[in-house]
């Protein structure tokens, strides 16, 4: 049976183990159980759909019914896909764009809610309020702002268009880590930095050598937001860099070599590229999903 194993009072969950010992409480469980899977389901077949449609042919993926197995798997199909949408090219583009955009966020990110969570400046709560804000206002609506202040940069007079600065620095500070990290670093005992501080480090050093090394969970869930975030964002990689094809990332680079050219890639070809695209985030989910959960819960629960 599903509820036929022992639970402790460590374990967390939707329904308590004294629930679990009542019959109500296991009907429950098991209407749970199958909701959830169900719900996982929604989730993993659109992904399982790509997968198996990049080994078909385009007439077996517009097929109906459809066959949910490949009769016949053309594993050749990705091996096109590779090499004629010229991904080892938009791949190296992708990394050192997710690269560049973890160290921005790292340290831009961490000095912001040190500051805020350690320093205490004055009018520092006014200041966290207005970064806060900005997770109210909708991307679209400073898009325009941003993008003319990239084509024109303020006091310098240069431009940032067709590089990859012009990309990554509009997304240099983001309020939902900065506010992430701080809710972390406030549960930090202000008696280690004070101990640091008599001495004589300095408050970098602190930051450094204490504040960071404790927050490995949080730092690794911020991790794997940028570096998700930069692998799927499309819009603003594909207005900055329309003038050189040549640094477009991966998502710019797929809609154009797929979708934009006048003679698109077949179906199928198209299907196994966008599968390619796919798998690193994935890859990335499933090594890191231990501390994403665990960074998650320790900035999400307090007491």
């Amino acid at each position: 049976m599903i509820f036929n194993r022992k639970f402790s009072f460590t374990d967390r969950g939707i329904l308590s183990p004294l629930e679990m010992n009542k019959p109500s409480g296991r009907f429950y469980y098991i209407i749970f159980f199958f909701l959830l899977t169900a719900l996982a389901l929604t989730w993993v077949f659109p992904l399982y759909w790509m997968y198996s449609s990049g080994l078909k042919s385009s007439l077996q993926i517009v097929k109906f019914p459809p066959d949910l197995i490949p009769p016949e798997p053309n594993w050749k199909n990705y091996l096109r896909a590779w090499k004629e949408l010229q991904y080892a090219r938009y791949f190296s583009n992708t990394l050192i764009l997710a690269f560049g955009a973890w160290a921005l966020q790292i340290v831009i990110s961490s000095t912001a809610a040190y500051s805020l969570s350690k320093l205490r400046p004055l009018f520092g709560n006014i200041v966290f309020f207005l970064f806060l804000s900005t997770l109210m206002v909708p991307a679209m609506a400073y898009l325009i702002p941003q993008y003319l202040t990239i084509v024109r940069v303020p006091l310098f007079h240069f431009t940032l268009l067709d590089s990859w600065m012009g990309v990554l620095l509009p997304q240099a500070a983001n309020a939902f880590n900065i506010f992430l990290l701080k809710s972390f670093f406030d549960d930090i005992p202000r008696d280690l930095t004070d101990a640091a501080r008599i001495d004589g480090a300095s408050s970098f050093q602190s930051l450094k050598a204490i504040i960071l090394p404790l927050s490995k969970p949080v730092l690794s869930v911020i991790t794997i937001f940028t570096v998700i975030g930069t692998w799927k964002d499309f819009f603003w990689p594909y207005l900055v860099l329309s003038g050189r094809p040549e640094l477009h990332p991966i998502m710019v680079a797929l809609y154009r070599m797929t979708i934009a050219l006048s003679y698109p890639q077949p179906l199928n070809i198209q299907l196994a590229g966008m599968a390619i695209t796919a798998t690193p985030p994935l890859i990335l989910f499933f090594i890191f999903q231990k501390q994403i959960i665990r960074g998650i819960t320790l900035t999400g629960l307090k007491g």
